[in-house]
């Protein structure tokens, strides 16, 4: 296993960074809406039998008038995977199954049924391969066309700056892997998703963080946009519902189909930081 400590702090450091601009932005938004709320931020430590240093991470969690439930979570973990899962990694040697993992993960769930929900993650995996991994997707209960084509429009520029064939690769992956089999529907409107762009050197490293760090500088360049131009939109009760009923097909994905939430749970993450993904409420109907 190739070590890739310094780049992984390089990483670390900058997830953090965005956590905390992020927060700061959906914050301010609060502020404009007349509420007072605030990011609470959980630290939590990883243990790991025979590991003296497992690492953890930090669940920020906010409720307020126009985020009814946003998560913001980073974390750094190193271990070993279990045999089985190993299996099912890019990279693992069944010899030496460890890992080093560092990222960051957010999915908003919003308080009026006109602001689009939205799920971002980028992450910085080491095995006995390096690679990033991540993307956005746009969730909206009910979809504006141009909300859609706004969100869609900020990642292809995102994408063409590092390569031409990025956007259309990863839009048609992040269909594929947001679909809900059982449903026969797509969980949201789309977005971006990407993993396995590896790093052979220090050189693909600087290629694939430079694009990994600009999928972070378009959602938080877009989705405030978004929250603004809807967060003030009348809404009837009917409006809620179908909102609560989406919410249901959400948990729906997360729970049976999430590569994520797999992850941290088969490698001693915090549930509460795991499971920070699912709506506040939901109904089935």
């Amino acid at each position: 296993m190739t070590d890739w400590t310094q780049q992984t702090e390089t990483a670390r450091t900058w997830f953090e960074t965005l956590r905390d601009r992020i927060c700061a932005e959906f914050e301010a938004i609060e502020r404009e809406a007349g509420s007072d709320a605030a990011f609470e931020y959980l630290p939590w430590q990883r243990h790991e039998e025979g590991n003296p240093d497992p690492g953890g991470g930090t669940r920020g969690l906010m409720k307020g008038e126009v985020f009814e439930k946003v998560g913001v979570n980073v974390s750094t973990v190193r271990g070993r995977f279990e045999s089985e899962f190993a299996k099912t990694m890019n990279g693992v040697d069944p010899d030496d199954p460890r890992f080093v993992a560092t990222g960051i993960s957010l999915v908003a769930h919003m308080k009026n049924p006109h602001v689009p929900a939205v799920h971002m993650n980028t992450r910085f995996l080491v095995t006995g391969r390096a690679w990033f991994g991540g993307g956005a997707d746009l969730n909206p209960p009910i979809p504006y066309p141009q909300d859609t084509e706004d969100f869609h429009a900020r990642f292809r520029a995102a994408c063409a700056a590092h390569n031409p064939t990025y956007y259309e690769r990863f839009s048609k992956w992040a269909d594929e892997y947001f679909y809900i089999p059982h449903r026969g529907v797509h969980r949201g409107v789309g977005g971006i998703f990407y993993d396995h762009l590896e790093c052979e050197d220090e050189d693909a490293f600087a290629r694939n963080f430079a694009f990994t760090k600009d999928v972070g500088e378009a959602f938080l360049d877009i989705f405030p946009e978004l929250v603004r131009r809807r967060m003030e939109s009348d809404f009837t009760p009917a409006d809620k519902l179908t909102q609560l009923e989406w919410r249901g097909r959400y948990a729906e994905f997360n729970l049976v189909y999430d590569r994520g939430t797999l992850f941290g749970l088969k490698t001693g993450g915090n549930i509460d930081a795991i499971l920070m993904s699912l709506p506040p409420e939901a109904v089935w109907t």
